[in-house]
Formats: structure tokens, sequence, C-alpha cells
């Protein structure tokens, strides 16, 4: 069968990447189309569009790229009728691939998404365009199954966290065995994202933070679609490594991290690294997003556990006397113990391993 694959960003093409190899093993003689990344590249997609021309933060970034965005649609329509197949998988980016699923649907195509949007965060009342245009729907957190079949009315598949395989298939391979830095003093991590916006905005406030800390090193995880002298425009001369497209070795091998809102929050803590969540953005996007999002938290940690496990500063929270004083309470062993609990219990929520396996073989079927 023919698939086409839509994800917008890194973590998308992360998990598209695991799906993809599941997919090719369930039918061998797929053909794979692909909006993605590297990784989908990888997989033994054919990558048309690569995410890092699609992916803008934030409401108003959005309005500014607003021609590139319709550009991107018009072109999306055109190679799926070029490529006709059998089904489109769309993953997360709802912005985009909610009105990708819109045209295709009334094309006849069969339509499939993975990473269910997050509906239960803001505007809720795209449940209608789901409900009418999407045939399948997966969902990768727990509380989403009852989000969707209790309050809305419409049954999807919880089979499982993908970033459980990802981790996994990671612990099996000799990659975190690779020397990616020299460990002279135990490592903080600082994952800022993976668009260069909230990189430049969270980055320079990081920096402040390093010369009270003489006796850890800060490694930054530099994202695959950013060049690394984007990150030393930034940082100067301040004593900061970078390791790019080693986030996971990276996380092996860290005592604590300073981590973005995103995927990189889920990951940190099936790592069991204790962590602080940062997060700025142009104050435009915030205040509009204050208006609009409607969720407790914003890291996929406390979303999940109902409750604040790892501390969030958010816009003019996210300061150094902040990350300081959060920094101090994870790297002291009494609050560490704590949190590494909490992380356990968090583990046993998501499920077991095998969900790209599952979610593949299910599509192929469908």
């Amino acid at each position: 069968m023919k698939y086409y694959v839509i994800a917008g960003e890194a973590s998308g093409d992360l998990h598209g990447s695991n799906l993809i190899k599941e997919i090719f093993k369930n039918d061998p003689k797929a053909e794979i189309r692909a909006w993605g990344g590297d990784k989908m590249q990888n997989a033994g997609a054919k990558v048309v569009k690569h995410f890092k021309d699609l992916a803008f933060m934030g409401f108003y970034e959005v309005f500014i790229n607003l021609n590139t965005i319709l550009n991107n649609i018009s072109f999306c329509k055109k190679d799926i009728k070029i490529f006709n197949p059998d089904k489109i998988i769309f993953i997360d980016y709802p912005g985009f691939n909610l009105r990708i699923a819109k045209w295709a649907k009334k094309e006849k195509f069969n339509t499939i998404y993975y990473i269910a949007p997050q509906l239960w965060a803001w505007d809720e009342k795209r449940i209608k365009l789901i409900k009418k245009y999407i045939d399948s729907l997966y969902v990768i957190l727990p509380f989403e199954k009852e989000f969707f079949e209790k309050k809305h009315h419409y049954p999807v598949k919880f089979l499982g966290h993908p970033l459980i395989d990802s981790i996994s298939n990671f612990r099996n391979s000799s990659g975190k065995k690779d020397e990616i830095i020299e460990l002279n003093k135990p490592i903080i991590a600082i994952l800022p994202g993976s668009r260069e916006q909230e990189i430049k905005k969270i980055l320079k406030t990081i920096i402040k933070v390093i010369p009270d800390y003489p006796n850890y090193q800060f490694v930054i995880a530099g994202a695959p679609n950013i060049k690394i002298n984007f990150y030393e425009k930034i940082i100067g001369d301040t004593n900061i490594t970078i390791v790019k497209n080693k986030t996971y070795e990276l996380l092996s091998i860290s005592t604590a991290a300073i981590v973005t809102s995103g995927t990189a929050t889920l990951e940190t803590a099936l790592f069991k690294i204790p962590q602080i969540v940062c997060y700025k953005s142009s104050l435009i996007s915030y205040l509009i997003a204050k208006l609009l999002v409607k969720i407790k938290y914003i890291s996929l940690v406390n979303l999940i556990m109902d409750q604040e496990i790892v501390k969030e500063l958010i816009q003019h929270n996210c300061n150094k006397n902040s990350i300081s004083f959060e920094l101090n309470k994870i790297l002291d062993s009494t609050n560490r113990k704590k949190l590494l609990l909490n992380y356990d219990k968090l583990i046993s929520i998501l499920g077991k391993s095998g969900t790209s396996k599952r979610i593949a073989l299910d599509i192929v079927k469908i």
C-alpha cells in the first residue's frame, strides 16, 4: 500500500520514524512519502518537505509567516493528489494537519490521526473537525481516551506512548556507550527546544545562571535542524558545550536538566533525570495563549500526573533567580529521591513498550 505521512516537528519526526519502520515490517512493499525530518528519511520514507521549514512557534509567529504556511498547504494537497496514497497518516501538528484532513476526506482519502491534537488544552471545538474528517484516531496520553470517548463520544485507541519505544530502543543499542563528551564534572543538560525563536529566548536566560555553578558542566542538546553556529552566536564565550542530535546520549549521563516544555519534558522524566521546565515566547503570543489555553500545566509530566511533579517557570518567572533557586532544589538529594519516585509512577501509567508496533499493525489492517 501507499502511505502519506505528515509530521511538522522534531517529536513527530521521531515518532513517525518508529511508526514507519514498523509499517515496513508489516507491509514490506509499502511506499511511504512524507513530511518530516532525517529520522523519517532514514526509516525509509521519501521526505518531500523537512520540518525545519515548517516550525513556526506562537500565534504572532504564525501570523507573520502566514504566506509561507498557505503555500505549504497548497503544495501538500497537490503532492498528495499526485502520489494518490491508500492512507494518509497525520502526526500531531494540528494547525496544518486538520486543514489537510478536511480537504483529504472530501477527496475520499482514508484519514488516520496518530498523536491526537491537544483539544483538551485549547480550541476544543475542533472536535467537530475530528469527528467529520478523521477515520481513525490514536491517542498517546492515558487521560485523552476518557476525554474523547466520555466527553465527546468519539471512539479512539490508546495503545501506549511511543516514547517508551524510542528510549527502550536507545538503551538496547550501542548508542548510549558512545563518548559524546569528556566527563570532567557532573552534567546539567540544557534542552532548549527545536525552534529558533524558543531557543534564543531560553538560552539568553539560562547562560546567566552558569557562573553560579562552577562544579558542573552545562551541555546543550542541539536540535538536528539547527546549525551549531546559531547556538554559538547566542552563548558567545560562555563555557557551554554543544552536542548535536545526541539528546538521549546526553540525558543518559546527566545529573539534572533545564528543559523547554514539550516532548522533551517527558523524555527527561523517562530517563529519570530531575528537571526544571522553562518556557518563554513573544509577549504577544504569551498574552494570546493566556486567553485561549485552559490547562493547569505546560509540561507533559505534570499533565499526565495531574499535579506539579516538576517545577514550571513560565515567561516572566523564567529568570536567573528562579532558575537558580529551582536548580538548587533538584540537585539536593532529598528532593531528587521524591522526584524519582514520582517518575516511577509516571512510567507505570504510560504502559509497556511496543506502542509503534501495535499502532503500525492496526493501521496496516484498517
